[in-house]
């Protein structure tokens, strides 16, 4: 913990520039003051650019905001329910918190989540220095959808930043484990680290979140970061917004508050693209991560069908599925060799009939996508059904829910098929 001096605080936080830009990062934000080692009262709001000065007299040494936008942040209180909340709730940006006791592993970390959000063709993004040894990433409100799976996406706080955050970590993993190990052999990362082998190791091999992270966990409802051009009460450094493309470059030295310049933004409204993060959103909440979760809350080891179901006894929802689709196509292919297996159908089927599908989507899947999931998928060894009817993530999620007069005697596609063979054959 460094002693700031009350001088130098009163220096940086009498700047109109600083004041400015705090007091416009904190609007409809829920804000807590830091008084050196402990935070003041909570809720609270930045609504003059004086109101810093003033804290900063009273002891104030950094603040500190919410992740999510809010009607009336002084309304918020312990007391209220979840729905209350929401209610309160005007909607949320993505922050990214990356941190690790080695910069130059942050620095890595950042660098390539920068690189996978523009892989996403997001361009609506900011960073900065958290003024220790991290980084965090801004994604603005202003650009994500609508809706995600038909719920307001307002309303996906915490499940969205942590389902994006999870899903940026799997993309990023392998190459954050070759840069990592290029950079330092194993037993440099495991001296600098401190920890001991079996710490860096998953399913024996590096792990290379267990030197960094991008945290997921600590996403909570009202949880906080530190506002831009806020001092680090641990290093004496800014938490300064500073350029993507010289992250690689960046040095702690360059966040002292008497060096920092004020030409980029964190969290620019006024350059946020709508939908600009929808590709970001839709792929994550689309990911394997999320479907093989629902693969184990489902219902396993199903009997089903030992001869192939014709797709004329199919469901209106996997029949339309099989039509193609815009979106939810990773979705679909969980749900399609989940529902395929338990209709009867063997691999061989199963991937010629899903390659003709993908050949219908507006865009395709990327090749080898359907061969990787079907060979994870075979590896198990049992028929899984596809998630239930009333699982909104899915069909009504992916907008191919037109129940037929049959539906309302079933919960699960996959026992549609098999009643309705059944009855047919028998009228036959």
């Amino acid at each position: 913990m460094v002693d700031l001096d009350l001088s130098v605080l009163l220096k940086h936080y009498k700047r109109k520039e600083v004041q400015e830009l705090i007091v416009e990062h904190a609007e409809n934000k829920e804000i807590a003051i830091k008084y050196q080692e402990g935070f003041g009262k909570r809720p609270d709001v930045l609504q003059y650019p004086n109101d810093v000065l003033e804290f900063v007299k009273k002891g104030a040494t950094s603040f500190h905001s919410s992740e999510e936008i809010w009607f009336n942040p002084l309304q918020l209180s312990t007391q209220l329910k979840k729905n209350e909340i929401d209610e309160l709730r005007k909607g949320w940006d993505l922050v990214l918190d990356v941190d690790s006791k080695i910069f130059e592993y942050s620095k890595i970390t950042a660098n390539l989540i920068i690189q996978a959000l523009e892989h996403h063709d997001l361009s609506s993004f900011s960073i900065k220095f958290s003024g220790n040894n991290g980084f965090h990433i801004g994604v603005p409100f202003e650009s994500f959808p609508e809706k995600v799976h038909e719920i307001e996406t307002r309303l996906l706080f915490p499940e969205g930043p942590r389902r994006v955050a999870s899903y940026l970590k799997q993309m990023i993993k392998p190459h954050l484990t070759k840069e990592l190990l290029n950079l330092h052999s194993f037993e440099k990362i495991q001296e600098r680290s401190g920890k001991k082998k079996e710490e860096l190791m998953e399913n024996n091999q590096f792990n290379p979140f267990s030197v960094v992270d991008i945290y997921t966990i600590l996403i909570s409802s009202r949880h906080l970061y530190r506002m831009p051009y806020s001092f680090n009460e641990k290093s004496g450094f800014v938490s300064v917004p500073i350029n993507s493309s010289k992250i690689l470059s960046f040095e702690r030295e360059k966040a002292k508050w008497d060096e920092i310049d004020f030409k980029i933004k964190f969290i620019d409204r006024a350059k946020a693209k709508k939908n600009d993060a929808r590709n970001l959103f839709v792929q994550a909440f689309d990911s394997t991560i999320e479907e093989e979760k629902v693969e184990k809350q489902e219902t396993v080891d199903f009997q089903g069908s030992e001869t192939a179901i014709p797709v004329e006894y199919f469901p209106p929802c996997i029949k339309n599925i099989l039509n193609g689709l815009k979106d939810g196509k990773k979705r679909a292919v969980f749900i399609l060799t989940n529902f395929l297996t338990c209709a009867g159908w063997n691999y061989e089927d199963i991937k010629k009939l899903l390659n003709e599908w993908n050949e219908k989507n507006e865009e395709k899947l990327k090749e080898g996508l359907i061969e990787n999931h079907l060979r994870y998928h075979q590896r198990n060894k049992k028929k899984i059904l596809p998630p239930n009817c009333d699982n909104m993530a899915y069909y009504k999620g992916l907008g191919v829910c037109t129940p037929d007069n049959f539906c309302s005697k079933i919960k699960n596609p996959a026992n549609y098929a098999l009643l309705k063979q059944k009855i047919m054959s028998k009228q036959k």
